[in-house]
């Protein structure tokens, strides 16, 4: 009877080298997770108030809109497919909640739906032009950034500012001591990963991306999905651009979002997504995101010219294609 009840226990329980191995090969699943501690631990010994919680409140407020575009920019990349409009998208989305909250003395919601209309009818052409004609998702999203940054500035040639203090709320309120930016993107990276781990639709996006060809003879409809998840790209860009907008109650069109594309890119890269399509996760895509919102908030209390912190950026962009080419042969 005693050893009918231990045994299952025994074999339940990790012991502490089975602890040490799980530990080790997380490490090794996840190596930008070293790099973004010795970085902070750096930053921090460097600067003294890295770890403020002011300063950690707001390295999150600043990288809440990258991670809202980064989750479905992500699953849109793992699906073998890649938008580059999404810098002009933020601008046009922050423009049109801008001026539908300042110009037009619209409701908060309808400001906020009008930008994520925007972002949706930006993400279907892509995705028809992408998942259903079958043209190239480089030339098709980097011809899409150009057209929509054209468009915004012909619509809005002069700044908006002064959105009203309803229009505020998204960028400034707390809830139950959460930044509203900050519960926002949260939300989006559990929708996300709960998206990829539970439902059918999100092996379908592995699938797609490892093999088109064979997810498609295996039956998986291999144009919906994409086409779902560039809408999903477009209106995630557009409510990043409405934060952004509340957050700075001013939105420019010829230089919101400027370089946005490359940045959110570089989260997603270095978090380990395969720019090949068939792999990665949205833990590390969070991962990507703390790190380059903790690297630019670093070099700013360092005083770090611009040019240099650009500069970092392109390095960390390079970090992060190397990362999905050797990261898959680290866990072998």
């Amino acid at each position: 009877m005693t050893t009918a009840t231990t045994a299952p226990t025994n074999r339940l329980t990790p012991g502490p080298r089975a602890l040490a191995g799980g530990g080790l090969n997380s490490v090794r699943r996840n190596p930008l997770l070293v790099v973004l501690a010795l970085m902070v631990l750096v930053f921090q010994l460097t600067t003294g108030s890295f770890l403020d919680p002011g300063n950690l409140r707001g390295i999150a407020i600043d990288a809440a809109t990258l991670a809202i575009v980064a989750v479905p920019l992500a699953l849109l990349v793992i699906s073998g497919y890649l938008d580059l409009s999404v810098g002009s998208t933020l601008a046009v989305g922050g423009l049109v909640a801008g001026w539908l909250a300042g110009q037009q003395h619209q409701s908060p919601v309808v400001a906020v739906l009008g930008a994520l209309a925007v972002g949706a009818a930006v993400g279907a052409v892509n995705g028809i032009l992408c998942c259903y004609l079958g043209l190239s998702a480089f030339i098709v999203t980097l011809g899409m950034l150009t057209a929509v940054r054209g468009l915004a500035q012909q619509l809005f040639p002069l700044p908006l500012s002064s959105f009203g203090s309803g229009f505020a709320w998204l960028g400034g309120s707390r809830i139950a001591g959460i930044d509203a930016p900050v519960l926002i993107a949260a939300l989006v990276l559990v929708a996300g990963a709960l998206f990829l781990a539970l439902t059918p639709a999100g092996r379908h996006v592995f699938a797609i991306g490892v093999n088109r060809e064979a997810a498609h003879l295996s039956g998986i409809n291999i144009r919906r999905t994409p086409f779902a998840l560039f809408v999903a790209t477009g209106v995630a860009a557009a409510l990043a651009g409405a934060v952004k907008a509340s957050v700075l109650d001013s939105v420019v069109a010829g230089t919101s979002g400027a370089g946005f594309e490359l940045t959110v890119l570089t989260a997603v890269l270095l978090g380990g997504v395969a720019l090949t399509g068939g792999s990665g996760s949205v833990f590390g895509v969070l991962l990507g995101v703390l790190f380059l919102g903790c690297l630019q908030n670093g070099l700013t209390l360092l005083s770090v010219p611009t040019f240099w912190q650009q500069m970092a950026q392109g390095t960390a962009l390079v970090a992060g294609a190397a990362l999905a080419y050797f990261g898959p042969r680290l866990t072998r």
